[in-house]
């Protein structure tokens, strides 16, 4: 039989850093046994649904890169099952109804008074109802199992095989929270984070038997490595940037910083330039003129090695040409201005 696992969410919006670890985990599992992923959104508890949570966890998983063969099903839409399970519980006096109506095993309630499934019931339910054969989640699920496998008999099944991993944690070493920063897709995707490196980041950690603690900087070393093998054409819609401008945005650390360095090629501010400035842009004027309009990066670097020999002020001329003291590399910036422009900001 095939292995079908499952990711359940709760639609409370972007997914937690340690949640889309689950999501990686189980849909890895999933390709290296030919089986199949289920989506599921858990929202049992109305509390706890956000509007547009849902949409927020579907948008991190496709920009993750991680689909499913099933889904997204939701909880809330599967009350009819629920209640049959409950009513199988009650036939083998494994849980009983209080005064108030609610349906409960033991202290643990399954059905509310209001005749809705709690979590606790409805994800037992589900996990027989769709044949999930093993249930991979984080260890802060581990006190649930002996409950849950007591409910799945209760309803007359057995629960699936279950797989603990490790939580990320932050760098104080307690559960990773809003507090931390950087503790969820969105963040990270904010942030300029590459999906292929935290999909790649992601993978590494694959299934960590103790806690790990998120490791910001492995997680930056990726993102210039996924950068770096971008496509032109990829790195520059990213940027939102020609492919001209590609040059420019090799060296940058994540994709915001590849969106600053595309500022700064097309859209230089003005910038006050040094005395004594002059004499190097008038170089720089002479040598760009009688070069080719457009310089690969041996040709720009070559213009440059003429200027620092006769000891050209480069910091002058990223100025002129960018507006700005720091950027990407003046070589780069060189290369991706077409002819025209270059000479235009040196003041020819």
């Amino acid at each position: 039989m095939s292995p079908r696992v499952r990711f359940a969410p709760s639609p409370t919006g972007s997914l937690h850093v340690g949640n889309a670890l689950t999501a990686v985990v189980n849909r890895r599992f999933a390709d290296e046994r030919g089986g199949a992923l289920v989506l599921r959104i858990d929202d049992t508890d109305p509390t706890r649904v956000v509007e547009g949570g849902e949409q927020a966890i579907l948008d991190d998983l496709a920009w993750l890169g991680v689909s499913f063969e099933e889904g997204p099903l939701r909880q809330s839409e599967r009350a009819a099952l629920y209640a049959v399970a409950a009513e199988r519980a009650l036939e083998s006096h494994s849980a009983a109804r209080d005064e108030e109506g609610a349906v409960r095993l033991g202290h643990t309630t399954l059905v509310r008074a209001d005749g809705t499934a709690t979590y606790q019931l409805a994800s037992v339910v589900d996990d027989l109802d769709l044949g999930i054969t093993h249930v991979i989640r984080g260890s802060d699920h581990r006190s649930n199992l002996e409950l849950q496998q007591r409910i799945a008999r209760a309803v007359g099944g057995e629960l699936p095989e279950v797989i603990h991993h490790g939580l990320v944690l932050g760098p104080d070493g307690k559960k990773l929270s809003k507090r931390h920063g950087h503790s969820s897709v969105a963040e990270l995707r904010d942030e300029g984070l590459p999906a292929a490196a935290v999909y790649a980041y992601l993978e590494e950690l694959g299934l960590p038997e103790h806690d790990v603690h998120l490791d910001l900087a492995r997680l930056r070393r990726l993102a210039i490595d996924a950068i770096a093998a971008l496509p032109d054409d990829e790195l520059a819609a990213a940027a939102g940037a020609p492919l001209e401008a590609v040059p420019a945005l090799r060296g940058a650390r994540t994709l915001v910083e590849a969106r600053s360095f595309a500022a700064l090629v097309l859209h230089p501010k003005p910038a006050e330039l040094p005395e004594g400035a002059q004499p190097t842009l008038a170089r720089f004027v002479e040598l760009r003129g009688t070069a080719p309009d457009r310089l690969d990066a041996d040709g720009a670097r070559a213009i440059l090695r003429e200027l620092k020999a006769v000891g050209g002020d480069l910091r002058s001329l990223r100025l002129a040409l960018t507006g700005a003291p720091v950027g990407p590399e003046l070589w780069a910036v060189v290369a991706a201005l077409p002819k025209d422009e270059a000479l235009a900001r040196a003041g020819a």
